[in-house]
């Protein structure tokens, strides 16, 4: 933890700024080394939150002109000392710059390392550090919002309380068990029902939450499916706002996969524009209609699309007991033509069902609330803090089912000290998802898919 390291810490490319930071016990002495401020001034001498000017020279070389960023301890990202060198962007210069700080003593970041050490050092929790890689990858506003309260405190302030709370009761119990002599309150079934409930009423509300905040945060793998020529190529070019699918009046236009990411309201679709169901002879046809049928199996929400100018077939019937397995959304496509669909009977299958024009873009909105409504985004609160992962969704589980063990041992007449270790059990799962108390390869996981640099 005392060495010094550095790394670009902006995008790799062309672009009129790049930043290398240098973050460590010797950083700003590194950055001496090869920064010339325009006064002669050293950044030794400087206070923290200052910036100087001046230029990157490295083996009597000058390289380019820079501005420097000092940062000191504990007053930092990181928490330690840290320089930032702004230099003109582009691949040769920041690597060049980077070069020099490595040579005078720096040592090279490893992945999210600098965020790692902000950990380390106290200044952020582990749900924090995951939100700073949550925002970088942020693909829509929603979840960057969210991404940004959790990195904000949001979902700490609420696992601190639920953590509080038991840790109080648990003190309680302990103390009450092993001091008789002491004139400690007794503590009532009642006081340790009432903590349970409140903890299992907040655990699992982030649970339940959790599918929501992984639609808005990761998307939803969505399958574009229906009869040829229903129009889904027509579809997924109104949702896309582009023509990405070939359209035309000829079936099996559509041969294979057709895939997309869009933004539906808040919530992101990995549309997947699929070949028309039907028996076929065609060979290259009929082998897109297997990848189709392949989908339909792996996807997490199914838009079926249907012609309202003709009436239903078996290929349509088959593709709508599909929807009793996955989400679905009926699409009833073409309403400017006559309709001959029994809308009625494909109620026994769905009640979901919308009706468009694809073509004219009438019934995008439509299709966009069922959307939010299927992935539960109309009802979730990024503010309130969500859950970002597998591993804290993990962790708020094993510390909702001691809570609930802990529970319902006491209505079946075990004794306070048997709920004492279950409460003790469910708060060193949520330690664990802060990170309070949690082991070397749970955090070298986690910044293991760090940018370098971050």
């Amino acid at each position: 933890m005392n060495s010094t390291i550095a790394a670009i810490s902006t995008a790799q490319g062309e672009g009129g700024i790049g930043v290398i930071r240098i973050s460590g016990e010797n950083s700003i002495e590194i950055a001496d080394k090869i920064f010339k401020n325009i006064n002669n001034k050293k950044l030794t001498e400087l206070k923290g939150y200052t910036a100087a000017f001046g230029k990157i020279i490295h083996d009597g070389e000058e390289i380019d002109e820079a501005v420097a960023l000092v940062f000191r301890a504990p007053h930092s990202y990181t928490g330690e000392n840290v320089v930032e060198l702004s230099c003109h962007g582009g691949i040769y210069v920041t690597a060049r710059v980077l070069r020099a700080a490595l040579d005078s003593g720096a040592r090279p970041a490893e992945p999210g390392e600098f965020t790692k050490r902000a950990f380390l050092n106290g200044k952020i929790d582990l749900t924090e550090a995951e939100a700073v890689a949550d925002i970088i990858s942020a693909k829509s506003k929603s979840a960057a919002r969210a991404a940004l309260c959790v990195k904000e405190g949001a979902l700490r302030k609420k696992l601190d309380e639920i953590k509080n709370e038991l840790l109080n009761l648990a003190s309680h119990l302990s103390a009450w068990a092993d001091y008789p002599e002491e004139d400690i309150a007794e503590v009532t079934d009642d006081i340790i029902f009432d903590v349970c409930d409140k903890a299992i009423s907040a655990l699992s509300h982030l649970i339940d939450t959790y599918d929501s905040g992984q639609a808005v945060k990761q998307g939803i793998d969505t399958v574009i499916a229906g009869r040829p020529n229903v129009g889904k190529s027509t579809l997924m070019n109104l949702l896309s706002d582009s023509d990405r699918s070939i359209v035309t009046d000829i079936p099996g236009t559509t041969r294979d996969v057709v895939e997309n990411t869009v933004l539906a309201g808040d919530v992101i679709l990995r549309l997947s524009d699929t070949a028309g169901l039907r028996s076929t002879d065609d060979e290259v046809e009929r082998i897109g209609v297997e990848k189709t049928k392949k989908r339909l199996e792996q996807c997490g929400l199914l838009l079926a699309v249907l012609d309202n100018s003709r009436e239903l077939a078996d290929d349509d019937l088959s593709l709508l007991k599909e929807a009793k397995n996955v989400p679905t959304i009926v699409i009833i496509n073409k309403t400017d033509l006559k309709n001959k669909l029994d809308t009625d009977r494909i109620k026994l299958y769905c009640d979901n069902i919308i009706k468009v024009s694809a073509a004219s873009g009438e019934g995008k909105e439509e299709i966009i609330s069922a959307v939010r409504k299927i992935a539960g985004a109309d009802k979730l609160n990024p503010s309130e803090g969500i859950l970002s992962n597998e591993r804290q969704r993990n962790a708020v589980i094993n510390a909702l089912r001691s809570v609930t063990e802990a529970k319902e041992s006491l209505k079946n007449g075990m004794t306070y000290d048997a709920v004492t270790v279950l409460l003790e059990e469910a708060i060193s799962a949520v330690l664990e998802l802060t990170g309070e108390r949690v082991s070397d390869e749970i955090v070298d996981r986690v910044f293991h898919n760090f940018c370098v640099g971050k």
